[in-house]
């Protein structure tokens, strides 16, 4: 049998024996005072602060998604959901890190098995961001040498790998892509992430040079299409289709951003007078009820939608609901629509929050104009652009080839 086909035999513990999916939300939503104080720090310093990293490690919060063989909870995806939505209430580059570090386990399940023993080593720590666009490598013995940069590797900073995407030539001539799975140990980072928003990410370039990794440390591209024949985990979550769980990491993250913002805007309403007499409270004028409610109701519709994908995609894992057998393409990107609408209900609110929230919130030091620059960069994501994933949503319905791998 295949070593890619094997099963872990190894079983690791994770630090806390006994631990539960909703304590750790509560650790989560407990941090949201922390994480708001920290906001203005984290984004001056460009990167995940040290200090919340070691939050993050002590609370567990990278090991929800974790295999239990190798030192995770392996809790349920949707657990993951309410934990990164928390995060970003109190600050939304801490919890991009987070939902991409803590969420790429899923990713590396993929790989082969000497791979996951190897970077899960003997504590399980494991924190690697992926950049999936390709350079060119060369092959060298069962292996390949990789040298190239690669930008927008968020939490690299505070990684223990990375993934890189590169293009291998095969002896036809072709060129395949592979994600390549490096330690840390092999890589440098430039500073070059100066942004309007998600400063705080750190989504920095990495470099490496003439490092010569192991064919067993890459997988191919096509691990965005689901495919059990290879599975290394019994869990179905872990092979899945990568596509819509791309969107399921960074949605989270969204959602969790407009319900900060909604938070600051409930503190503004229930502070703050009206302009004109009589000089009541916003929060008792009929407009600033109707502002609030359409706001709220529009997160709480994406936090709904968003967790209701989520368990739709467990199902896929399982038993596609088109298909009736393996994650189908259409599946996926129909599950990616519906969750960029969610991430499109949440902007949509953020929208209304800022709009009248009144013009001294527009001050560079304020929390909710960070977190509308925040929400701006965020926009700009490849995953997130909805025209392009409607057509090919549409196109595979119809029986035509999607035009863009997302």
């Amino acid at each position: 049998m295949p070593l890619s086909q094997l099963r872990p035999t190894q079983t690791l513990p994770p630090p806390e024996l006994g631990l539960e999916p909703n304590e750790i939300v509560r650790r989560a939503r407990d941090m949201i005072p922390t994480l708001r104080a920290r906001q203005a720090e984290t984004e001056a310093a460009g990167r995940l602060l040290e200090p919340t990293n070691d939050d993050f490690l002590k609370a567990g919060f990278y090991r929800v998604l974790q295999p239990h063989s190798f030192g995770g909870y392996e809790f349920p995806l949707t657990t993951y959901v309410r934990m990164i939505m928390e995060i970003a209430r109190g600050c939304p580059s801490s919890a991009w890190v987070l939902a991409l570090l803590s969420g790429h386990p899923v990713m590396l399940a993929d790989f082969d098995l000497r791979a996951q023993q190897e970077v899960y080593g003997q504590d399980g720590d494991y924190r690697c961001p992926s950049v999936g666009a390709p350079v060119p490598v060369k092959r060298e013995g069962d292996g390949f040498r990789v040298s190239g940069n690669w930008d927008y590797a968020s939490g690299c900073d505070v990684s223990t790998h990375i993934m890189v995407g590169g293009l291998i030539p095969e002896a036809d001539g072709r060129m395949t892509a592979r994600l390549i799975l490096v330690d840390r140990k092999d890589y440098h980072i430039v500073d070059n992430w100066h942004m309007t928003g998600m400063q705080g990410t750190g989504s920095r370039r990495v470099v490496i040079k003439n490092v010569v990794v192991p064919s067993y440390r890459t997988a191919p591209m096509s691990m965005w299409r689901a495919d059990r024949s290879g599975a290394v985990h019994a869990n179905p979550m872990y092979n899945g289709s990568k596509g819509s769980y791309f969107l399921i990491e960074l949605g989270s993250v969204i959602v969790g951003t407009a319900r900060g913002a909604l938070d600051l805007y409930e503190d503004i309403c229930r502070s703050k007078l009206m302009r004109f007499p009589p000089r009541i409270p916003l929060y008792e004028s009929h407009e600033f009820q109707q502002y609030f409610g359409d706001a709220q109701g529009k997160i709480d519709a994406a936090e709904a939608l968003l967790l209701r994908v989520t368990e739709q995609y467990l199902e896929a894992c399982v038993l596609d609901p088109i298909s009736g057998g393996t994650f189908s393409d259409e599946t996926d990107r129909r599950l990616f629509v519906c969750g960029q609408e969610a991430c499109k209900l949440a902007w949509d609110a953020l929208e209304i929050i800022f709009s009248t929230a009144g013009t001294s919130i527009g001050s560079q030091d304020s929390t909710l104009a960070r977190t509308y620059r925040d929400a701006a960069v965020q926009k700009t994501h490849f995953v997130l652009q909805r025209s392009r994933t409607a057509v090919n949503a549409a196109r595979l319905h119809f029986g035509l080839p999607p035009l863009t791998p997302f």
